[in-house]
């Protein structure tokens, strides 16, 4: 089979393709750590990002490969949970801008558009690493350019694209020698050899997904392994839902759709946001509108559903409308018995915002804070620790469930402050909140700590002081965030050796920040070794934050254990709650 272009519906058909395939093996994805312990999520992300993409095609992909990748791109965007999936969506978006002006592409065009993609991937990472998905992505791309030149049939280009990711991902271990150690190839590079060889299979087989029935319509989502919504806690005492009387809840439907601008009768009609949102804001509060030229997100309470929907018509067709009546909800509560610790499930797909906050999201400026704080934590103990220290929305995530960006987005719309700092408190997250400020910058001032462990986010927490200046208290958290070592205790799920450590499968280990220092069947002496490990400079304050898993018992012995062996050190226990990891330690001077 020959292709000389491709069109609008060869690519929706090669992503949902690209997708399930990314689906199918997510597990496998999430099991090529460079570390052997169980935090492998780049096939989660992956996949949820993709999902979030498709879902988007799905609903408002129409026209040519130009309109549908632009659509895709805002999905995947809005979607994208970590490292790789930001990664992901910025391949497809740089894929997006340059064939935005196309019906179709022909194989030049087609390798342009994926370098494009690589293109603009680089410049979103701060500092690119070899050996990784862009590794991929980029090898892949460079040879397509080249082959482009040599053959007129897409078909033909994509086997040399896909065989050029594989040959690429095997390659990996030689760039990134923790690759080669453990014995791996890279997840996000894998990841985006099955999304190719998903497209590979449209374009050699000329058959649709098996969930796809017919063009733009599905029998079935693209499966996800895990739930897509992260739970939210806010900076309010449990038992607020208890003490909420229902009559009280103002703005009492809770509504969300999207507004298609290329559908509908709305030629010549131009959005003008600041006036929709006034619109809005005359019988509605928590407003959220995301728009661009073809595509505007819609999130309010409101007391009026159908004057909401008859202004949104005004600018386009009204998609995925979703609307909960939040008195009707509250009542439901109330007669289960349950108290607002359960709130953020029932709203899982929209994060809740602060009840503080909530009488309005758009507040005068005379009446915002001057300061607003998100953070990311797991373990109800941890989200407890930083509310107390004022973080008024509290995301739900870290190694096995990463916030996206969209989740930020609306947490940050939640905050009625003249600045928010945003704590990721995870490696793999920090992408993903960084992208967020880019995605309102100029319409909110933001700064992200780049923290990438609970006690970096703890101490840069502790830093902050209301009455400094923003780039005072920026310089102050990152110099916390840098002067706090953490640690982690987990247990290992391969057998492996790392730098002359034998690890066996199921023995616990000790990790000083990210490198692995300690390796024992028990948990005692695990926790011990790490810990020396950690105090050799001289420390004088230890925090240990016990995990779900970590026992009273257990976390009396090593405190201990703590103060025999080092009595000029001052040693403070909090329950965490963290799954995972048994322990997580910061250790300062």
């Amino acid at each position: 089979m020959s292709k000389r272009s491709l069109n609008g519906t060869d690519f929706t058909a090669m992503v949902l393709a690209g997708a399930e395939r990314l689906a199918a093996h997510a597990e496998h994805v999430n099991s090529l750590n460079v570390f052997p312990v169980p935090d492998g999520d780049t096939g989660t992300n992956m996949n949820l990002t993709m999902t979030a993409g498709v879902a988007e095609l799905k609903n408002n992909g129409s026209g040519g490969i130009g309109s549908r990748s632009g659509t895709l791109s805002k999905g995947l965007l809005m979607g994208a949970r970590g490292n790789s999936g930001v990664i992901l969506s910025q391949l497809f978006r740089g894929f997006g801008r340059y064939a935005a002006p196309y019906e179709e592409l022909n194989t030049v065009q087609f390798a342009a558009a994926l370098q494009s993609g690589v293109d603009t991937a680089y410049k979103a990472v701060v500092k690119p690493v070899e050996g990784t998905i862009l590794t991929v992505a980029k090898e892949s791309a460079k040879h397509a350019v080249y082959y482009a030149r040599r053959t007129t049939d897409v078909v033909e280009l994509m086997t040399e694209v896909l065989a050029k990711a594989q040959e690429a991902l095997a390659g990996t271990p030689e760039l990134l020698p923790i690759l080669k150690q453990v014995g791996v190839v890279d997840s996000g590079g894998q990841g985006l050899v099955y999304i190719y060889e998903g497209f590979m299979e449209v374009l050699t087989n000329g058959k649709l997904p098996t969930h796809v029935q017919a063009e733009g319509q599905a029998s079935a989502p693209v499966s996800s392994p895990v739930s897509t919504a992260p739970r939210v806690v806010s900076h309010v005492p449990l038992s607020a839902q208890a003490r909420l009387e229902t009559e009280d809840i103002e703005f009492l439907y809770d509504m969300e759709f999207f507004i298609n601008r290329q559908l509908g009768d709305v030629k010549g009609v131009r959005f003008d946001e600041d006036q929709f949102r006034k619109e809005l804001s005359k019988d509605g509060d928590s407003i959220i509108v995301i728009a661009d030229d073809e595509v505007i997100k819609v999130h309010v309470h409101s007391k009026q559903p159908g004057e909401v929907m008859n202004l949104a018509l005004r600018y386009g067709e009204i998609t995925q409308i979703h609307i909960l009546n939040m008195r009707e909800q509250h009542r439901d509560l109330l007669s289960a018995g349950m108290d607002a610790a359960s709130m953020p499930e029932l709203f899982a797909d929209i994060p809740a915002e602060p009840v503080r906050i909530a009488e309005s999201a758009e507040l005068p400026a005379h009446e915002l804070a001057p300061y607003g704080f998100i953070a990311v934590a797991s373990g109800q103990g941890i989200s407890d620790i930083f509310s107390s220290l004022g973080v008024d929305v509290v995301l739900s995530g870290g190694q096995t469930m990463n916030p996206s960006t969209e989740d930020f987005v609306k947490a940050i719309h939640s905050i009625s402050a003249e600045h928010v700092f945003v704590l990721p408190n995870n490696s793999n997250i920090i992408l993903a909140a960084q992208q967020a400020k880019d995605l309102l910058e100029g319409e909110r001032s933001i700064t992200v700590i780049p923290s990438k462990s609970i006690p970096q986010g703890i101490a840069a927490a502790f830093a902050f002081q209301e009455e400094e200046q923003v780039e005072s208290n920026s310089d102050n958290m990152l110099n916390a965030v840098k002067n706090v070592k953490t640690g982690q205790v987990t247990t290992a799920v391969r057998d492996t050796v790392f730098d002359d450590l034998e690890i066996t499968a199921g023995h616990y280990i000790g990790i000083a920040d990210s490198k692995i220092v300690a390796t024992e069947s028990g948990l005692l002496e695990t926790s011990q070794k790490l810990i020396a490990s950690m105090l050799a400079d001289g420390d004088e304050i230890v925090t240990v934050l016990a995990g779900e898993e970590a026992t009273d018992e257990m976390t009396e012995s090593l405190t201990a254990w703590i103060q025999e062996n080092y009595p000029q050190v001052e040693v403070e226990t909090h329950t965490g709650g963290q799954p995972i990891y048994y322990y997580l330690f910061s250790v300062e001077s």
